[in-house]
């Protein structure tokens, strides 16, 4: 009888948890069971790993094997285990050296004995840099795992390089954080000079952002250059952002890059899909959009139930869903866009075309958004159509990057500033404010006027401080309380 234990990890929310996977390997009527809460995926696993090792050159025992994934109370999904499965097995025979159990293995295999990367490498990657010891995985995942600066990662292109024990670390050079893909330019815009202005102080303070009115006005055509005039993603930042979408296995490498996500989910999108959820959970666009944006186009005909989902993450910047196999916590700190229509029509209040939706579907339309989340939302702006013949005059129009100049200036004097606002909240957020007496009227002047709740006050500060930070000054004066309430009246 021969056993071995290599160490591996499943993914559980966006946090790889150890997993020990013991190989026994004893006399008996051939079999070859895996045991430990594995999925139909991981039960899989059984063919994957007899077809790689017998193509690779290795004999598969002629034996009983069991394989156990420990801990067993913990579920694990996934075709990672096909590897660490297949190093145990190799290790137990005697076909590969001991020394080639020490590392944390994660990888899927190819019948042809090839090593193909797996969703969620980047969180294995944080957490086998945690305990210290090495990674092996698939080459082609190198430059997803390049971000994490103290990994030594063992990359394998197929499963007969294992004969002379673990590969050199390799290494690739990581993405410049400071490139930009080319993407919508804030000059394409004619005209809108107070959706501009929105968009700019939205960007500089994290902030969300509705824009309503007629159809064809412009309010997706803005949204969507939102990215452009942001700052790039923070290395942690970057990070971040990641692994939520590692997990959830896209594309890392423009977010790596510094590119910020920007996620427009369709409105016919469930609540899971916005939130997250599924067996295994899995991350939803609120989660994608981390650190970037989400867009809500045509945001009444979402599902309600999605809608008020977002309550929690626009409030706390994280979800947390709670299924029966257990508790995961994602992060959602995101810029909330949103774009409606007045009315079902599209034209109420326009001056070229008449609206005619009865008043009690206007109601039922405005209706289901909710009080709660609009609540939430920092500004809210009209966006009314503008003159044919703008649009084929050329204008002098600001660029993306001028914009994004005083964006990161404007970020900067937050972030130097003593409790960081505009996250900032309570008596920090009033610290840095700064009001003197006559903001201070100004402030309760407009929360009586538009009814604003005690939330209502605090993200109307946050808007003031921005316009303050924008304008480079240190306190928030009546003037920039004025602006900020001009966003509230909508709402």
């Amino acid at each position: 009888m021969t056993q071995a234990v290599v160490a591996s990890s499943t993914i559980v929310g966006v946090d790889a948890i150890a997993v020990e996977v013991q190989v026994d390997v004893s006399a008996g009527l051939p079999a070859f069971t895996i045991v430990g809460l594995g999925d139909a995926a991981v039960l899989e696993a059984r063919d994957r790993v007899r077809a790689a090792m017998r193509a690779s050159g290795y004999d598969f025992p002629n034996a009983r094997v069991t394989v156990n994934l420990a801990p067993a109370p913990v579920r694990k999904h996934g075709t990672g285990f096909d590897l660490p499965i297949a190093l145990g097995v190799l290790v137990a025979t005697g076909q590969v050296p001991r020394s080639a159990g020490d590392a944390i293995a994660v990888g899927e295999l190819a019948l042809d004995g090839g090593v193909r990367p797996v969703p969620g490498l980047l969180a294995h990657a944080i957490a086998a840099d945690r305990t210290g010891r090495p990674l092996l995985l698939s080459a082609n995942a190198l430059p997803t795992v390049s971000a994490v600066a103290g990994l030594s990662a063992r990359p394998l292109t197929t499963l007969s390089a294992l004969r002379q024990g673990l590969p050199d670390p390799g290494h690739t050079a990581l993405a410049d954080v400071n490139a930009r893909a080319d993407g919508p330019d804030l000059s394409e815009v004619h005209g809108q000079p107070a959706a501009k202005r929105a968009l700019e102080i939205a960007a500089a303070g994290g902030l969300g952002v509705l824009f309503l009115g007629p159809p064809g006005a412009g309010k997706t055509m803005l949204a969507r250059r939102l990215p452009g005039i942001l700052p790039p993603l923070t290395p942690a930042e970057a990070i971040e952002s990641a692994v939520v979408h590692s997990v959830a296995g896209l594309d890392v490498e423009p977010l790596l890059a510094g590119e910020r996500p920007f996620r427009a989910p369709h409105h016919t999108a469930s609540t899971a899909g916005l939130v997250g959820g599924g067996s295994p959970p899995r991350p939803g666009e609120a989660s994608l959009a981390h650190n970037g944006v989400l867009f809500l186009d045509e945001v009444p005909e979402f599902s309600p139930a999605a809608l008020q989902a977002l309550r929690q993450p626009l409030e706390d910047g994280y979800l947390t869903l709670v299924r029966a196999e257990g508790r995961v916590r994602y992060p959602a700190r995101f810029a909330l866009v949103a774009a409606m229509n007045p009315c079902p029509c599209g034209f109420l209040g326009d001056l070229v075309r008449s609206c005619t939706c009865p008043p009690a579907a206007v109601d039922r339309y405005s209706a289901r958004i909710g009080g709660p989340l609009m609540d939430r939302i920092d500004m809210t702006l009209r966006v009314d159509r503008i003159d044919p013949g703008s649009l084929l005059r050329p204008g002098q129009e600001e660029s993306s990057q001028v914009v994004r100049e005083r964006v990161c200036l404007a970020r900067e004097r937050a972030r130097e500033r003593e409790c960081g606002a505009p996250a900032a909240a309570g008596a920090a957020l009033l610290r840095a404010c700064a009001l003197d007496a006559v903001a201070r009227r100004a402030v309760e002047r407009a929360a009586r006027v538009h009814r604003l709740s005690g939330r209502g006050v605090t993200r109307l500060l946050r808007v003031a401080r921005t316009i303050a930070d924008l304008g480079r000054v240190d306190r928030v004066s009546e003037e920039h309380v004025l602006e900020a309430s001009c966003y509230r009246a909508l709402s």
